[in-house]
């Protein structure tokens, strides 16, 4: 990224008695490790503004100052900034939105049709709700796009983006802005005094910065206007930087527009990137914390919004932060227990120690659909698991499951008859692709088990839904590829190996197989399983805030990961019979077509063993499904303090 003729040359060298930096060379290194505890971080929030209304207005080529609202049924579910001027809001019907703007365009979201295997734009969808389901699609396609822009606008070695929601990420540029600290200022790249990282930086030869248009919240201490930044301020400033070019970026290219919040941790951001809506970006430099939040209600901070917020208005008779910041700790832990008081006592003062995950992974995804009127026949309900197959994998395909990346474990199906809910579960047969048919045939199977109870009709709502999401296995065999047959087991076997081969790999010498064990085959007995239930069905209301994806389901009951081998060979012996040959696994009883195959097989069941042995485990069925579950930051992670009363300036630029 090219630097910017921010900085008003050097200041002489970094001579005997020259004022220190109250940061270390150990802080500024930590940003390389995007460290939640260095006080130089530098973490961005970027939101697209009135993101749903943009997509139509990008997709109908609509004129900026049109004012337009995003209709479902006979609601809005966003509204742009010109419509908001005279009044709309999402609170407001379509019909009172018209008469209010009568230029207003109310656009309806586009719908699954009853018996369609495709969502569409449909004129006449708001008066069809009972025949029609709302899809997101669309908008997912378009976040997809933006997410991959703002990724391709960073380094690709420096880069850490969360997807936050549809419509917003957070970007941690600690890594990328210690890289261009290093570039401006080669002299930071000298080892410290006496080789001690906890040596003082010298402070930055520089007397002013320039933060162009950003919003720039004021410092605590207003005075501080006028003395010198520190290097919490340089980094901050390339932050704003490299933000403004990223929101640029997306403008220029597909036409969206998008505020920003630039702080030192990721409440501090989405906070600001809300503070000046739309289409611009403001910052929130580390000694204008205090300012910033004093003026702010204590509910308006991320998970404070809900039951916990009214809990703390409620305990302390007040949503002001300005008088909690008043509350000993000691107080708020009595009042609020232990780990919630000390939480809430830092948060209130900006401290937030929680990363940027660069994949945040869902659990499970949904789709769903309330019945008005009620329907009555299969025909009926089998017309609408189409509709959840079709939609459920169009988000597992962004999840790579056609790259084999991620793929659901288990499938669920939740129907409703007057106040009785019943579910039923099955896993789904790994080893081989999964597509929207499977999906579709599976959900029919759990549906058609539900209907042998009796009395089902009429049925208030469906949903199906997709668990236990695990990661596949690139560039090698997984269980499943072993137990497919004839040439399919050749394909699959010759490309693993052409994937797998290193040219400068030694060769090792044959190690000992083991063909006594009993192994993986002691795990394929358990059946899957279903249950009734009196609750569970999500309801279709408000799918446009859910996202369609249900990211706190409790997981499966049984792991389905242990049927693997059962559930493919019993797909595998549906479909054709198998061949008879003399080469059956004596381990899992597996039939293999030739001598080849059959060394491969036992080959596989060979390193499943030394996995055995070096994990000192038991279970040799279950395969990673991802990262280790991190541990959540404590909340009572102190924040940095600036020793030296340093202040940061804004000065004339001439």
């Amino acid at each position: 990224m090219p630097s910017s003729p921010i900085f008003q040359g050097s200041s002489p060298g970094y001579g005997t008695g020259r004022r220190k930096s109250q940061f270390t060379y150990r802080q500024l290194g930590l940003l390389t490790s995007y460290s939640t505890s260095s006080p130089l971080r530098v973490v961005s929030h970027i939101d697209l503004d009135a993101f749903y209304a943009q997509c139509e207005m990008v997709r109908l080529g609509t004129p900026e100052d049109q004012p337009l609202a995003v209709q479902q049924w006979q609601g809005l579910i966003a509204v742009n900034y010109p419509a908001r001027k005279f009044g709309i809001g999402r609170h407001c019907t379509v019909t009172e939105a018209k008469k209010m703007c009568p230029q207003l365009i109310a656009q309806h979201v586009a719908t699954w049709k009853e018996g369609d295997e495709k969502w569409a734009y449909h004129e006449d969808a708001a008066s069809h709700i009972g025949t029609h389901k709302v899809s997101l699609d669309p908008y997912r396609l378009q976040s997809r796009r933006i997410l991959a822009l703002i990724k391709e606008s960073l380094p690709a070695n420096l880069q850490k983006v969360e997807k936050a929601s549809i419509d917003e990420v957070f970007v941690d540029l600690s890594a990328q802005i210690h890289s261009i600290l290093l570039q401006r200022f080669p002299e930071l790249a000298n080892p410290p005094p006496y080789d001690d990282p906890t040596e003082k930086l010298p402070l930055p030869p520089i007397s002013a910065l320039d933060w162009q248009a950003d919003a720039l919240v004021d410092l605590d201490d207003a005075e501080a206007e006028a003395d010198d930044p520190d290097w919490d301020d340089v980094a901050i400033l390339i932050g704003s930087e490299i933000v403004r070019d990223i929101r640029a970026e997306v403008r220029r290219k597909i036409g969206y527009t998008c505020s920003a919040g630039i702080a030192s941790n990721k409440m501090l951001s989405k906070l600001g990137s809300g503070h000046k809506k739309p289409n611009q970006q403001t910052v929130i430099r580390n000694r204008a914390v205090q300012h910033f939040l004093s003026d702010m209600k204590v509910t308006k901070i991320r998970n404070l919004g809900g039951k916990l917020g009214e809990q703390v208005t409620s305990v302390f008779e007040t949503d002001s932060i300005k008088v909690l910041l008043a509350v000993p700790v000691e107080q708020m832990k009595a009042k609020l227990g232990e780990d919630t008081g000390i939480w809430l006592y830092n948060t209130i003062r900006g401290i937030d120690t929680s990363e940027v995950n660069a994949r945040t992974q869902i659990k499970s995804m949904l789709s769903a659909k309330s019945f008005r009127p009620l329907i009555n026949t299969m025909d009926q309900a089998v017309r609408w698991l189409r509709i959840f197959a079709a939609d459920i994998f169009s988000r597992l395909v962004e999840e790579g499951v056609l790259e084999n990346k991620r793929r659901p474990k288990t499938i669920n199906l939740h129907h409703r008859h007057g106040g009785q809910t019943r579910s039923r579960q099955n896993a789904i047969p790994q080893g081989k692709i999964l597509d929207e048919t499977t999906l579709f045939e599976l959900a029919k199977n759990l549906m058609n088990q539900i209907a042998l109870e009796g009395r089902i009709w009429p049925c208030a709502n469906l949903s199906l839904s997709v668990a236990g999401f695990e990661d596949g296995v690139t560039g090698n065999m997984g269980i499943g590829g072993f137990l497919l047959k004839g040439e399919e087991a050749k394909s699959l076997m010759s490309s693993s190996r052409e994937a797998s081969v290193d040219p400068h790999s030694e060769a090792r010498p044959e190690k000992r197989r083991r063909t006594d064990n009993p192994g993986i085959q002691r795990f394929l007995a358990r059946a899957s399983s279903s249950s009734d239930a009196n609750d569970g069905g999500a309801e279709e209301a408000r799918e446009h805030q859910c996202h369609q994806t249900v990211a706190n389901q409790p997981p499966p009951e049984h792991d389905a990961s242990l049927q693997v081998e059962q559930d493919a060979s019993a797909t595998e012996t549906k479909t054709r019979q198998l061949p008879i040959t003399d080469y059956t696994c004596s381990r899992c009883h597996a039939r293999l077509e030739n001598a080849e195959a059959h060394q491969s097989h036992l080959d596989w069941h060979f390193a499943k063993d030394l996995q055995e042995e070096e994990r000192g485990s038991s279970t040799l069925a279950n395969r990673p499904a991802g990262p280790r579950n991190q541990k959540p930051p404590a909340s009572t992670s102190r924040q940095a303090t600036r020793g030296s009363g340093k202040k940061q300036s804004k000065l004339n630029f001439g």
